[in-house]
């Protein structure tokens, strides 16, 4: 199984029906399950969704392997203190905005890989209940080498901002590099590599329904995220499976680990429309007001977790990508406001409008249901005296995990040395102007 960015191939789509293999013929063909699979291959059904979900939402794929996952050793507790799941609804959370500075390196980041290097900032939901996200920052400075996750609890959306990621999956490798996002479906295998050294990102734990594209309505068929640029893997198996690894799976909110005699990697050929894929940012198509006033930021919704309730998402994953502002008699930051849905945010690169000096990449801020929110004291007093130009927002890129749910931060974010305690006075200055 290759990992050079340079031999990496992919399959073109989202939510697609992908076929795929390593080796010609070893996909079936007219059937899922044949009395015996070509080269003697193991099929295997991984869902995604119940199987009476309506087709539209069904997610599923057939996997041939060299062994099936049935074929691993008796799982034990294992210790991963800092990945928390769901909100402690026990922890009192003060009604006003918070911001985490970014966290650095720790000094043993050499020995901290993937799983051990994922630390929850804040939470909320059940995953018992299939409802709400948590909210992560990873720190990783070692691959992982034959050591394997897997997560029965929600699919991971990763948006790295420091260092490439090499994720290899059941499904194919995939190579996600700062601007770009990669989404692991609930119960899909994996491994990361870190190809640049120590890394750092940001992580949406989804409970609830998969992510979807979501849908245009007014906007049409075209514009925000298309399908066609998102990426899935190709058939990849490696070769010496008969290699030791172990195999760390959350469960429940709890971690556990087995041995396996082989590689979990061992997928020779699938199809299904259930896969790892990664997307670019930078193919997003950003729509805005071309006349006058500043559209809500539901315009950069890039993937929707939907709830029960129309309309109100248990998660949006929301980007604010370079992009032009022409609004005529317009204050173009984002408004002052307070919304019913709480906001995760966090910076990749650059700088973010309504927070010029204050928000910093690899930093976080939450502002929870009804918790007011806006630009800052520079931010207010340049918009409000711009020359109205057309201008170009350029190399920055910040985003939002937006959810119904309030987010309730952990008991270490909140006792954390980069927690700003010093934020809400970005906003001190901003004196009563009024002029009767």
């Amino acid at each position: 199984m290759s990992t050079r960015a340079d031999s990496l191939a992919y399959q073109s789509g989202f939510g697609n029906e992908y076929a795929s293999e390593a080796l010609a013929g070893a996909l079936p063909q007219g059937r899922n399950s044949p009395q015996r699979a070509p080269f003697d291959l193991y099929p295997e059904l991984i869902s995604g969704s119940a199987f009476t979900a309506p087709r539209h939402e069904n997610r599923r794929s057939w996997l041939y392997r060299r062994r099936p996952s049935v074929v691993a050793g008796r799982y034990q507790p294992y210790a991963q203190a800092t990945w928390r799941t769901g909100g402690d609804k026990a922890q009192a959370v003060p009604p006003e905005p918070m911001r985490w500075h970014p966290t650095p390196l720790p000094a043993n980041i050499a020995d901290i890989d993937f799983i051990d290097g994922v630390h929850t900032v804040a939470a909320n939901g059940d995953a018992d209940a299939q409802s709400g996200v948590a909210a992560h920052i990873y720190l990783a400075g070692r691959s992982m080498e034959k050591r394997a996750f897997v997560n029965a609890d929600g699919e991971i959306l990763f948006v790295p901002q420091q260092g490439r990621l090499v994720i290899t999956s059941e499904m194919g490798v995939l190579e996600v590099k700062p601007g770009e996002i990669a989404l692991v479906p609930r119960g899909v295998v994996f491994k990361v590599a870190l190809p640049d050294g120590p890394s750092r990102g940001y992580l949406c734990e989804n409970y609830g329904a998969q992510f979807r594209l979501p849908e245009l309505g007014p906007i049409g068929s075209n514009g925000l995220a298309n399908a066609r640029d998102f990426q899935a893997p190709v058939a990849a198996y490696e070769h010496d499976g008969e290699v030791a690894y172990e195999l760390v799976k959350k469960f429940g909110g709890h971690f556990w680990r087995a041995p396996t005699s082989h590689s979990p990697f061992n997928v020779v050929a699938w199809h299904g429309n259930l896969s790892p894929v990664k997307y670019d940012t930078a193919n997003f198509m950003t729509i805005g007001s071309i006349s006058f006033d500043h559209p809500d930021p539901s315009i950069f919704t890039v993937l929707t977790s939907p709830s029960d309730t129309p309309g109100t998402a248990n998660c949006d994953f929301v980007i604010f990508p370079p992009r032009w502002l022409v609004m005529e008699n317009t204050f173009r930051p984002p408004w002052y406001h307070r919304n019913l849905m709480s906001e995760f945010m966090g910076l990749v690169y650059g700088e973010y409008d309504a927070k010029p000096g204050g928000f910093k990449p690899g930093g976080a801020s939450l502002h929870n249901a009804m918790v007011p929110h806006g630009p800052d004291e520079e931010a207010f007093d340049k918009a409000s005296h711009a020359e109205l130009k057309p201008q170009k927002l350029d190399n920055t890129l910040a985003f939002m995990f937006e959810s119904r749910y309030r987010f309730i931060p952990t008991e270490a974010a909140l006792q954390s040395p980069q927690l700003d305690t010093d934020y809400a006075d970005c906003w001190a200055g901003l004196e009563d102007q009024f002029k009767s």
